[in-house]
């Protein structure tokens, strides 16, 4: 931020560039894409063209090497048009990112290249069928065979299972707890790699979703990302950047969610004139309004925060997450009720972004995580 009340005029050129690209290629196909379940990989390739595939991978391994303010940016303005597939590039950018953070240049030469183009795409490989919240007691277990480990268990709740072609998965190849996990890159075609059924979702239907299910999958030691025993430290600084992308597809999905509801109180009439014009519309518009910039103005904030490292970015990306997609999802909430029975119909927008962020405050860390975190380090 070129100071705390505003936007560089780099921020506001990659701002208007996401928009433009939201609204010809994203908006005018969401409905279409949820309706029938369609995964827009060539929508997604023509977001990768602008470096929308590598916007915090560093300039030296290719990416555009931007800040967690000009990513959230980025995700707030293409979720404005579908938070799915909003969220759907969050996490690929996540993944590509923990690769060129953490990975060997081995590691960087083989997969950044057509990650960044995304001619290959990244799914990041953490939640278990028995540990969700309670990540560190993930039970995905790498037995060493030397030249190679062995990787046998699953992975629920997979964005782009099936689709996808690289998997940064959290293993177990030490004790229990989280300093007996890796991280390592398992890739779609390894013999014992297998994938779920599609899950029936509520919501984000423009992203395909499935368990990742791993059979004694020879998983090569020049796969590793990090050190031995890393991973778990590395995943938690996946989710700071990834806590922040999903707020922000929050606040893009809840601001179109107030624009449409302004346009739409401003064009019905009831009782002889608009529902714009009654002072109980307007003030349920002001504090969707405000609210919004409140928790955008917090998410910024720790946007810079974890861009610099600071010493309480952890506290104020779950902060912020919580904030958000709580607010964003009020936000949507109030729209429909002021679009009356008309919101909660297909032919408007508002019931797809009712659907597309509930599941906001579940993933990336429940919000009730969210305070747990915030609540220990205020405490510690």
């Amino acid at each position: 931020m070129e100071n705390q009340f505003g936007l560089s005029e780099d921020q506001l050129a990659i701002q208007e560039m996401a928009q433009r690209f939201t609204a010809d290629a994203i908006t005018p196909n969401a409905a279409e894409w949820d309706e029938h379940k369609t995964f827009p990989r060539d929508t997604i390739k023509q977001a990768a063209e602008l470096g929308f595939g590598s916007i915090y991978v560093s300039e030296e391994s290719g990416g555009i090497g931007l800040g967690r303010l000009d990513a959230a940016l980025i995700m707030e303005a293409m979720a404005y048009g579908c938070p799915s597939t909003s969220a759907f590039i969050s996490i690929h950018n996540m993944s590509a990112w923990m690769i060129d953070t953490y990975g060997s240049q081995d590691v960087k030469d083989r997969y950044l290249p057509d990650l960044i183009t995304m001619d290959r795409i990244a799914s990041y490989c953490l939640t278990e069928p028995s540990s969700g919240s309670d990540a560190a007691a993930l039970r995905t277990k790498a037995v060493d065979k030397g030249d190679h480990w062995e990787v046998s268990g699953s992975k629920q709740f997979i964005s782009g299972g099936g689709e996808n072609e690289v998997y940064v998965t959290m293993v177990r190849t030490g004790d229990d707890g989280p300093k007996g996990i890796s991280c390592v890159v398992i890739e779609k075609d390894m013999p014992g790699v297998s994938f779920g059924a599609q899950e029936k979702k509520l919501g984000w239907n423009s992203q395909p979703t499935a368990a990742l299910n791993l059979d004694n999958v020879k998983v090569p030691k020049a796969n590793l990302v990090g050190s031995d025993g890393q991973g778990f430290a590395i995943a938690m600084a996946g989710l700071d950047g990834g806590r922040l992308n999903i707020g922000a597809c929050s606040l893009g999905g809840a601001q179109r969610a107030l624009d449409e509801a302004i346009a739409y109180t401003k064009d019905r009439k009831q009782f002889g004139k608009a529902i714009a014009d009654f002072q109980n519309t307007q003030f349920t518009l002001a504090e969707m309004a405000a609210e919004l910039e409140a928790a955008r103005a917090l998410l910024y904030l720790a946007a810079v925060k974890v861009t610099n490292g600071a010493a309480d970015k952890t506290r104020f990306a779950a902060m912020a997450k919580m904030i958000a997609t709580e607010t964003g999802s009020k936000v949507v909430d109030r729209a429909l009720q002021l679009f009356g029975g008309y919101g909660y119909l297909k032919e408007y927008p508002i019931e797809k972004l009712l659907r597309d962020l509930r599941v906001h405050s579940i993933l990336e860390g429940t919000n009730q995580i969210m305070r747990m975190i915030v609540g220990r380090d205020l405490v510690r």
